[in-house]
C-alpha cells in the first residue's frame, strides 16, 4: 500500500481516458516544459477496479504525479442510505495509489436508482442537518476529512435560505473542507440573478482545499449550462483571479469532460492557471489529509 501524498500545489487537469495517449506523448517528450500540469484529478468510479493496459497507464501516471479523486455518485444529499460499500472501494483506490484528497458534489443523484443528473438539495435547516451528517459519515468511513463542491443547478426547491448561506451552514455543520468551483458560481449568478463577486467573498477561505475552473454552454443570455466541454472564459478568471486575493493562491484544476480540444489548448489553460496564481503569489497552502 503507498503512503498517501498529502502536498497539492499549482495547477491540475481532470484526467479523462481520452487525454491518456496526448499525455503520455507530451509526458515522453524531452523538449517540453517541466511540470507544465502540477496534479490531475479522476473521478474513482470510471477506475475502481480497472486493469490491463488502462490500470497500467493510471499507475504511471499516480507514482510520477500528484493525484485527487473528485466523485460523481455518492449522492451525499439523497434520501436513500449511504453506499458505504462504495465508499471502501473508494478507500481501497485511494490507498493503492496514494491519493490524499477526495471530494463530492453537494448535490445528490439517487433515489430508488441513479437518476444519472447532480439534482439540488433544498436550501432548508432541514436539509443541513442530513447532508451534514451524510457528510461525517462518509468522512468516518474514509477515516480523512472530505471536500464538497458547489454545484450548479437550474431549479431551487424548498428555498428557504440562499445558496450562499446553505452551503456555509453544511460547511459549518459537517466540519469538511470546500471544493471551490468558479464557473459554478458564474453560472447560478447569471442563472439566478445574484451577485457571484459578493457570493465568492462570504465563502469561509479557510476551508478551500482546491478550487475547479471550466466552461459552459450559453443557451440563453440568462442561462448558462455548466457542461465542462468549452473554452474558459474571461468572467470565470476574473474571479478566480478575485479568490486569489481573498484568500490566497489555492490548488487549481482545469475540468474538461467533452469535446477535447488539442493538449495543446488545455495546456494553455493551465498555464494561464500558472500566471494568475503568479500574479498574486506563488505560494500555495498544502491541502489537509487524514
Amino acid at each position: 500500500m503507498s503512503s498517501r501524498r498529502p502536498a497539492l500545489n499549482g495547477a491540475g487537469l481532470g484526467l479523462r481516458r481520452a487525454l491518456l495517449g496526448p499525455l503520455q506523448e507530451h509526458i515522453a517528450d524531452a523538449s517540453q516544459e517541466p511540470r507544465a500540469i502540477d496534479f490531475f484529478e479522476i473521478a474513482p468510479e470510471n477506475w475502481i477496479g480497472v486493469g490491463g493496459k488502462l490500470g497500467r497507464q493510471l499507475r504511471a501516471l499516480t507514482e510520477r504525479h500528484p493525484f485527487v479523486c473528485h466523485g460523481l455518485s455518492l449522492s451525499l444529499g439523497g434520501p436513500e442510505p449511504l453506499d458505504e460499500t462504495l465508499l471502501a472501494r473508494i478507500r481501497r483506490l485511494l490507498d493503492a495509489h496514494g491519493i490524499a484528497v477526495y471530494s463530492e458534489h453537494l448535490s445528490y443523484c439517487s433515489d430508488d436508482g441513479h437518476l444519472y443528473d447532480l439534482m439540488p438539495i433544498p436550501f432548508t435547516d432541514e436539509a443541513v442537518r442530513h447532508v451534514s451528517a451524510r457528510i461525517r459519515q462518509a468522512q468516518d468511513v474514509l477515516g480523512q476529512r472530505i471536500a464538497v463542491e458547489n454545484v450548479s443547478y437550474y431549479a431551487a426547491p424548498s428555498q428557504a435560505m440562499t445558496e450562499i448561506d446553505f452551503v456555509n451552514a453544511v460547511l459549518r455543520e459537517a466540519d469538511c473542507d470546500l471544493l471551490l468551483d468558479v464557473n459554478n458560481i458564474h453560472v447560478n449568478s447569471v442563472n439566478h440573478g445574484y451577485d457571484a463577486g459578493a457570493f465568492l467573498d462570504a465563502l469561509p477561505g479557510e476551508r478551500i482545499a482546491y478550487v475547479h475552473v471550466a466552461g459552459h454552454y450559453v443557451e440563453a443570455p440568462d442561462l448558462l449550462v455548466d457542461t465542462h466541454g468549452a473554452a474558459i472564459i474571461d468572467p470565470v478568471w476574473r474571479l478566480l483571479a478575485r479568490a486569489y486575493r481573498n484568500f490566497g493562491v489555492r490548488p487549481t484544476l482545469v475540468e474538461r469532460d467533452f469535446n477535447f480540444p488539442p493538449l495543446a489548448d488545455l495546456l494553455g489553460e493551465v498555464r494561464t492557471i500558472h500566471s494568475i496564481q503568479a500574479d498574486h503569489g506563488s505560494a500555495n497552502r498544502d491541502v489537509r489529509s487524514a
